[in-house]
């Protein structure tokens, strides 16, 4: 293992633990019961225990006013934290939502009034760090975002059931042709639920540009009518376009809100977003794409257009944003905010050596958009996909997705720190640098093998 050397000398540390937060309050937060708890003044706790209905909490937020509480630290359990959360930040009072694992209960009894007791004496002496959270333009765009998502997963659900259908009763098309939800797959399976049972009647509804032979056509039709997987057909379909619908209803918001943003940039100038522009002719259309262009949104709210960088589609720029929104100064370099990305190994060091240097296991939403982004570059020919590439020779698949996606944190880090385009010749260069590195330290070695011989 690597040894770090260890900063010899003297260093002042702190006496005993400092008071950062003096009105502090701590939350248990749960399900039924919230427990809140905060000082007496006479070095002790006072703990009101309510339960969890939209009137206690109310009652939670003017007991906190009441006694002169200015900041609050809860745990993010599940869901539940929420409301809570904005009711205070509403009311004035500063909320802190920690991990859980950084407020663990010391050695006792495990109950609700200790827990909360617990988290306001951390927070008093400010060994809570707080966990990032959206503003509230940024945490509507995520919410019709991440149920956008979830409706097109739910969607996928259903092409299977479709093509499970089809499989119970023999029917190949969706083997034949390249896209059953296309013009011809969907003729076809609206036309056999309809009743439509001859192949050759079936085979008429191919587009022109089917590159499947009749014959094959014909033959993938020929299937085991049975009435229970026609039933089973007949619902999956509905089910698809149904969600279909919500999907369109939920782009709908999703642009409402854009527009939203732009307006509140731009002092409610938004001309020229309603504008779409033209369409590559060459472009082959994509799957889940909106119906709006999304780019002329996406650069007002961010400044910069982020779909220039390598694997960077307009869809992943928006969910992107959504998740971490625009302002970059939430996070003191690029190193914390890829490690905040969860792209960066959890190193622990003892005695100056390294004793471990594994990844966390934490679901961030943005890291992951990241990775996917990245793991898309094996074709790219750009400085970034040739970057992909050597990652890919040197630790696989999944160790280049990781080490592409923190340069790709790194460069979008960038980007809206500074308000600058994307600039592909720097790395370009640095690719030049690190190449010409590696010829001078082979070149040495091949020197040295001289010499020995």
């Amino acid at each position: 293992m690597k040894k770090e050397k260890p900063k010899m000398g003297i260093v002042k540390m702190g006496n005993g633990l400092p008071v950062f937060n003096a009105f502090a309050a701590g939350i248990d937060i749960g399900d039924t019961l919230h427990c809140v708890a905060i000082n007496d003044g006479k070095g002790g706790h006072e703990v009101k225990t309510t339960s969890a209905f939209t009137c206690d909490l109310y009652e939670i937020v003017d007991y906190c006013k009441c006694n002169g509480v200015t900041t609050v630290a809860m745990e993010s359990t599940g869901v539940y934290w929420l409301v809570l959360y904005l009711l205070l930040e509403e009311a004035g009072i500063e909320p802190y939502l920690v991990n859980a694992k950084h407020a663990k209960n010391v050695t006792g009894r495990k109950k609700d009034d200790t827990d909360s007791i617990w988290l306001q004496k951390l927070h008093t002496c400010g060994l809570l760090q707080k966990s990032f959270q959206p503003d509230n333009e940024i945490r509507l765009l995520r919410s019709y975002t991440r149920q956008r998502k979830n409706l097109i997963l739910l969607g996928s659900d259903s092409i299977r059931r479709m093509q499970k259908a089809l499989e119970l009763m023999n029917i190949k098309i969706h083997t034949v042709i390249s896209d059953i939800l296309g013009k011809t797959g969907m003729g076809m399976v609206k036309a056999i639920i309809t009743g439509e049972r001859n192949p050759e009647i079936l085979c008429s509804l191919c587009d022109p540009r089917i590159k499947a032979s009749r014959e094959d056509i014909i033959k993938s039709l020929q299937g085991i009518w049975k009435e229970e997987y026609l039933f089973m057909l007949e619902q999956a379909v509905e089910n698809y376009e149904f969600l279909q619908m919500q999907i369109k209803s939920c782009e709908e918001k999703i642009q409402q809100q854009l527009l939203k943003q732009v307006a509140i940039i731009k002092d409610g100038d938004i001309t020229g977003l309603e504008e779409t522009p033209p369409k590559k002719s060459k472009a082959k259309a994509k799957k889940n794409q909106f119906d709006f262009s999304l780019l002329p949104y996406l650069i007002a709210i961010a400044g910069v257009d982020l779909c220039q960088i390598p694997g960077i589609s307009e869809v992943t720029a928006l969910e992107f944003i959504s998740e971490i929104g625009v302002d970059m100064r939430k996070w003191k370099s690029s190193k914390h905010f890829a490690a905040w990305l969860n792209l960066t190994p959890n190193t622990k060091i003892s005695g100056g050596k390294i004793i471990s240097s594994k990844m966390m296991k934490k679901n961030n939403k943005a890291g992951q958009l990241l990775r996917q982004a990245a793991s898309c570059l094996i074709t790219n020919k750009t400085a970034i996909g040739d970057y992909y590439r050597a990652m890919r020779a040197r630790l696989g698949g999944k160790g280049a997705a990781l080490a592409t996606a923190h340069k790709l944190a790194r460069i979008i880090y960038a980007m809206l720190l500074k308000k600058t385009e994307y600039n592909s010749g720097i790395i370009v260069d640095n690719q030049e640098k690190i190449k010409e590195e590696k010829i001078q330290k082979l070149e040495k070695q091949l020197a040295r093998l001289k010499q020995a011989a």
